[in-house]
């Protein structure tokens, strides 16, 4: 794995008691070029977002009501001002999208790591599963795949979930999840809105605070029943020191580990793929942020580690190089972040065909 430390961007160890291994000296080697690397644009998103104003409360409540009347009136109004705002940095996206396809906040393969990352960085402990939009409205729960399709309905005791519950339009419910058929289980990854009120442009700390408090709040809500008959539990997140990281890769957790969100703790909940939110492999942790941990089971590499790794970093450095030389391709890439992780499930080494194709399809899958 040591010769793909010279592909790696410019990575920061984590200083304490875990032993922090030692850079390669040829980290530095996959360095941002043209003056606008990863941290930049991390920086520019946050003050895009700060700087925008959304209408939040009536997107929400379109995916609630699933009524989108007057939405292409409204985004012809917004053209002219959108298309400065575009030019100026793709990532920041037009608008909000419409319907259900394209409403989770996707990761990008953290192996440009950020230099603040233990201090402004949280990160959360994934189950495997598949990523799912869960939308609680008028006395229904509907479950939609990251492309819009709904996949299933029931009742859930979440706000506006069942018809006992929802006392009116106002009562809904947005969640952002990762589903694992086999505990018949909704991971809550993330929140939107509960019980009709809109949190997209909260910062992050503040989301997994409101959606802690929140869930301890519906009696029922962790447990199968008749009416709510698939369990919803919600993700803790931690710190990123060095400390923390360590102890969590020791961790026994109730749940098959797909791997680790890192989100940074100001960014809003943003529909698409950004920079800030990473996603790591357990067994890339060692490698990527430069940390020596004792050997466990979610640090033992794979078959197809070396492939993966590869075909990430290629994958990143083309994109970026054809984003910043503006061609169409690289503009898209950046745009909708399809070389990035599509939604958190790994399938399973001996489901996968090895070498080369393999490691494409953990990546993209």
């Amino acid at each position: 794995m040591e010769e793909l430390s010279a592909a790696l961007a410019a990575g920061v160890g984590l200083a304490g008691p875990c032993s922090p291994a030692a850079p390669h000296p040829r980290l530095a080697a996959y360095k941002p070029r043209g003056g606008h690397g990863q941290a930049e644009r991390r920086q520019r998103l946050l003050r895009i977002q700060r700087e925008r104003r959304l209408d939040y409360v009536n997107h929400a409540r379109r995916l609630a009501e699933d009524d989108w009347a007057g939405v292409e009136s409204e985004d012809e109004d917004r053209e002219g001002e959108d298309a400065e705002e575009e030019a100026m940095d793709v990532d920041a996206g037009k608008k909000l999208p419409k319907r259900y396809a394209n409403q989770l906040m996707l990761s990008e393969w953290l192996v440009d790591v950020p230099s603040d990352l233990e201090q402004e960085w949280v990160v959360v402990v994934c189950p495997v599963g598949k990523r799912a939009l869960v939308v609680a409205s008028r006395g229904t729960t509907a479950a939609y795949t990251k492309s819009g399709f709904c996949v299933n309905r029931f009742p859930s005791l979440l706000p506006g979930g069942n018809r006992h519950n929802s006392t009116g339009d106002k009562v809904y419910s947005i969640l952002d999840c990762i589903y694992n058929e086999a505990k018949q289980t909704y991971y809550i990854l993330d929140v939107m809105c509960w019980r009709g009120h809109p949190v997209y442009d909260c910062q992050t700390d503040f989301r997994f605070f409101w959606l802690s408090s929140k869930i301890q709040e519906e009696e029922g809500l962790g447990e199968k029943s008749r009416i709510n008959p698939y369990k919803f539990v919600g993700l803790q997140n931690f710190p990123c020191s060095s400390d923390s990281l360590c102890e969590l890769l020791a961790t026994d957790f109730p749940f098959e580990v797909d791997g680790l969100l890192f989100y940074h703790k100001q960014t809003h909940y943003t529909p698409g793929s950004t920079p800030l939110v990473g996603w790591l492999r357990p067994y890339m942790v060692p490698e990527i942020l430069g940390l020596a941990v004792p050997p466990t089971a979610l640090t033992a590499k794979p078959d197809y580690a070396r492939q993966q790794l590869q075909q990430i970093i290629e994958s990143k450095r083309s994109k970026k190089l054809a984003g910043e030389q503006g061609h169409p391709s690289g503009r898209e890439a950046a745009r909708n972040g399809h070389y990035e992780l599509e939604h958190l499930s790994t399938p399973q080494p001996e489901k996968s065909p090895g070498g080369r194709d393999g490691a494409v399809s953990q990546m993209e899958s």
